[in-house]
């Protein structure tokens, strides 16, 4: 038998032995996408909180302004005194808070927080009230409110826990066990088996890899069931990217694990690749957010390039075309990485 296969069938059975292992590889990954989807569910959205400054020369003008906007059911308005409103809007209390003026100064100001979305937001609402109760009445325009496919946060969510699970299978997976295995002086035992550096590795990428497509199937049939997250692309599209980067990842985990003598150097080894890549690579929110001069470096990474080609082939229904540059970048990667593990690797 070859010693490719027998490497390969003890990492299945070290890894299915351990309950822990079990759990924080196919059980975590299922609560954090349950977790988070339900955090960042669709709902409605909250009527804009609204307060009228009483004017005290001019009661009707503030009893006017407050009947316009209480038409509108996207408005929740009070109405206060001066001291009560500017109390209201520094506690963020209110969103927004509506002047009455002379008509010849426009008949209203607004005054709100331009550094808070929702102030902002409340601005516009009662605007939008205020026009609509304009005399003549004008015609409002026709709203539709619509969620188009893949436009939810939840579907971009479970491609960025995909790449994230495969990045962490690979450097925990391989580079971990690789570390824990020479601490355990169990490499000294398999330097002294008839087999080759190269069995021993591959090996180690192969068995993570089968455990990542596991973990890959029971995270989108749990997305798809619960959610209706699904992968809109060609399907065989979406397992070429899938291997890729685990492949490339088990790269990076074996090269980090080629020279670890102590746990606390491979955990660190891990932790320093694999945080700045789930906080740059646009796991929980979109990489375009960092400054321009930071895209180099952010487009650079193998989990940014995973994650968009994930979510173009599951959300925009991409095919071969989109996997030009995240199949570049994986594969730069995870050659070198391999590369260079086979040639730093020592087994002592």
């Amino acid at each position: 038998m070859s010693p490719l296969w027998h490497l390969t069938l003890a990492r299945f059975r070290e890894f299915y032995r351990e309950p822990a292992a079990l759990f924080w590889v196919y059980g975590f990954p299922l609560i954090l996408a349950f977790s988070l989807g339900l955090a960042f569910s669709e709902k409605a959205v909250p009527a804009s909180n609204v307060d009228v400054m009483i004017d005290p020369l001019n009661s009707d003008a503030t009893e006017s302004l407050r009947a316009k906007l209480a038409n509108d059911p996207g408005v929740k308005v009070a109405v206060h005194d001066e001291a009560t409103c500017r109390k209201r809007l520094r506690t963020a209390k209110t969103d927004v808070i509506v002047v009455p003026r002379a008509e010849s100064e426009g008949g209203h100001e607004y005054l709100f927080d331009a550094t808070r979305s929702e102030s902002v937001l409340a601005r516009n609402a009662a605007d939008r009230a205020l026009l609509r109760a304009a005399h003549p009445p004008t015609v409002p325009p026709v709203e539709t409110p619509q969620t188009e496919p893949g436009g939810r946060y939840i579907d971009f969510l479970i491609p960025g826990l995909l790449g994230m699970n495969l990045l962490g299978g690979g450097l925990f997976g391989v580079g971990f066990a690789v570390g824990d295995m020479r601490v355990r002086k169990l490499l000294k035992r398999f330097q002294a088996t008839p087999m080759r550096r190269t069995d021993f590795m591959l090996s180690l990428m192969l068995s993570r890899l089968v455990f990542t497509l596991i973990d890959i199937a029971l995270l989108l049939g749990f997305a798809y069931l619960v959610f209706g997250v699904r992968v809109r692309g060609n399907p065989v599209v979406f397992a070429v990217l899938v291997v890729t980067g685990g492949a490339c990842f088990a790269g990076i985990g074996l090269l980090l694990g080629s020279r670890a003598r102590t746990m606390e150097t491979i955990a660190g080894l891990v932790n320093a690749v694999m945080l700045p890549m789930y906080v740059l690579s646009g796991v929980f929110f979109s990489a375009s957010r960092f400054p321009d001069g930071m895209q180099w470096f952010v487009q650079a990474l193998p989990l940014t390039a995973l994650n968009d080609g994930l979510r173009a082939v599951m959300n925009d229904g991409a095919n071969w075309e989109a996997l030009g540059r995240p199949l570049l970048v994986l594969s730069l990667w995870g050659t070198i990485c391999f590369a260079l593990a086979l040639r730093f690797f020592r087994w002592r």
